[in-house]
């Protein structure tokens, strides 16, 4: 009875660790990059409705600054970070839309999806894995072994939807490399909603060209 309670106590510790903002943006984050997939499955959405879609999310951050909309202040409120709300309204939203814009643009159409699912589910469960880690990132100290391996596992699953297994394997484990290591243009730090799809569609592209 003692360890089962303790055990419970440690489970609920451990789901403290992740603020609830940060939560609702991993579970957003999963079903935009499904509704994205979903949607370019069906050819109900390309290249050119994406980037249209991120020109307006570029705009509507922009008034935004200038102007509260209620109804994106709600939304912003509860999905974005405070930081991001006062430098770069929507941040995240149109990060992840230039990423899929992307790969629309640069590979075909079964890679960019696969790409769209490494990021949505291996970006999205590596932290909430990753708040329960023991072994550190070697790359990155402030996460966790244990989380890029899940965040892996579950890229890797949404990605074999598209392409082969081996594809999604080598595509999926190389993300979660790359959102392990900083990279910056300058002084500003590339997001990893761009490097994931970008370096998931590259190397899709290679292992389909030499394999």
């Amino acid at each position: 009875m003692l360890v089962r309670e303790w055990s419970v106590e440690l489970f609920y510790q451990g789901v403290k660790m992740i603020p609830k903002r940060e939560i609702r943006r991993k579970v957003f984050h999963i079903l935009c990059g499904i509704i994205f997939v979903v949607l370019i499955y069906f050819d109900i959405i390309n290249a050119f409705v994406m980037a249209v879609s991120v020109l307006a999310g570029l705009l509507l951050s922009f008034i935004y600054k200038k102007i509260r909309i209620p109804f994106l202040h709600k939304i912003l409120v509860l999905m974005d970070r405070p930081r991001d709300i006062k430098t770069f309204p929507g941040k995240g939203a149109i990060l992840y839309g230039i990423g899929a814009l992307l790969v629309l643009l640069f590979f075909e159409k079964d890679i960019a999806m696969a790409s769209i699912m490494i990021l949505a589910l291996g970006d999205s469960i590596a932290p909430l894995i990753g708040q329960y880690g023991q072994i550190r990132h070697p790359l990155d100290k402030k996460k966790f072994l244990e989380g890029s391996l899940a965040g892996a596992v579950a890229g890797f699953l949404g990605a074999w939807l598209f392409v082969a297994w081996y594809q999604a394997l080598i595509a999926a484990a190389a993300a979660m490399i790359s959102e392990g290591i900083t990279l910056k243009i300058g002084s500003n730090q590339l997001d990893d909603n761009i490097i994931m799809p970008l370096v998931a569609g590259v190397i899709l592209w290679l292992v389909r060209v030499l394999v």
